[in-house]
């Protein structure tokens, strides 16, 4: 008996997945494909200054890139994370922005550790894409950065960075923090 059921189950399953669509009629699925794929012109109430980059999905390894990164920084390999950035890179991070040279970014590592005891990055997330014309890649990583500095002092923050990857190294580094609430 327990086979008889199982095989009309297994007979009802094959044939609702082979069941051809009727004409005129949308899935959940179609309607929501259509509503991202909309052709209808659509008038933004804002303008760019340069015109729309059609972005699609990027390598992942300019991901895995950006990963390391951030791995050796938060694991204090100074010299591997400096092997990430290019010759220069214009820098923006919380209060500071600048290009720095490829020489100057190890002492800068340092600094940058100078008052934590110890830290830690939980990632939430990232994406890579890369532009339609292929002039443009990034990589964006969203995470929280959670630390102890040298006084016993807990903190956090969320962070998002975007980095532009060229010919592997990255040259664009820009940072933007959320300090999150004193309690």
């Amino acid at each position: 008996m327990k086979s008889l059921v199982s095989l009309t189950c297994f007979i009802l399953l094959v044939a609702a997945c082979n069941m051809p669509e009727k004409k005129g009629e949308t899935t959940s699925t179609d309607s929501a494909k259509a509503g991202m794929e909309s052709s209808e012109d659509v008038t933004y109430p804002y303008t760019l200054d340069k015109p729309y980059k059609n972005w699609k999905s990027g390598d992942k390894k300019n991901t895995q890139i950006v990963l390391n990164m951030l791995k050796a920084w938060e694991t204090k390999k100074v010299a591997e994370c400096a092997s990430y950035f290019g010759d220069s890179v214009d820098l923006a991070v919380d209060y500071y922005h600048g290009v720095i040279k490829k020489d100057s970014i190890p002492a800068m590592l340092e600094r940058s550790w100078a008052d934590y005891e110890n830290l830690n990055i939980k990632m939430d997330d990232w994406e890579s894409v890369i532009s339609e014309d292929k002039k443009d890649e990034w990589v964006t990583v969203w995470y929280k950065q959670s630390w102890t500095d040298k006084k016993g002092k807990m903190d956090s923050l969320a962070i998002v960075n975007d980095a532009k990857i060229v010919n592997g190294k990255i040259v664009v580094f820009d940072e933007k923090v959320r300090h999150f609430p004193k309690k």
